[in-house]
């Protein structure tokens, strides 16, 4: 239970540390909008978003059924090797303000599951971090993670291990 003048967590009532979560690049995401060539080396095909499960890797915002979006493969590594994993993501097409907050979307409870994992300062995987976790449990886990000094950061995905968002250290 939080004291009084202590942040609470949206996700679970409880008491937080500062992380520091962070959407994918603006830099990458206005090259995207300008056809600019994802991690296969093709343009992001442009459709409309269909249901309510379009999140923006951007915004960290879903994306409204019928609006404009981008798919397209994404690798959240700055370099080529065995753990730069690629998956499927979606972006608004039009201009989104960057997420940049000490907590994660309220949204990322309603992940069912999640998946969490830590790297280290080589972008390797710390195989004893990885996880499967409600969303209402995600914040916990990234912070459980991140005490390990070993751990530089923490990738979130979804159950079809979708990039879904990088947190750090605050």
């Amino acid at each position: 239970m939080a004291s009084e003048g202590e942040e609470v967590s949206p996700l679970t009532g409880d008491s937080m540390d500062k992380l520091a979560v962070w959407g994918i690049a603006s830099d990458f995401v206005n090259l995207i909008r300008q056809d600019g060539a994802d991690a296969h080396g093709q343009p992001a095909l442009r459709t409309r978003a269909e249901g309510q499960g379009n999140p923006c890797r951007h915004c960290l915002q879903l994306i409204a059924e019928g609006e404009e979006m981008r798919v397209l493969a994404y690798r959240p590594f700055d370099t080529v090797q065995p753990y730069a994993e690629v998956s499927p993501i979606f972006l608004h097409q039009q201009d989104c303000p960057h997420y940049a907050s000490d907590r994660l979307p309220a949204w990322f409870a309603f992940l069912q599951p999640a998946l969490v994992r830590g790297y280290d300062r080589s972008d390797w995987i710390r195989y004893e971090t990885g996880k499967v976790v409600a969303g209402t449990e995600l914040e916990a886990e990234c912070e459980r993670i991140l005490d390990d000094p070993d751990v530089a950061y923490v990738h979130i995905r979804s159950k079809f291990n979708c990039f879904q968002c990088r947190v750090e250290r605050a």
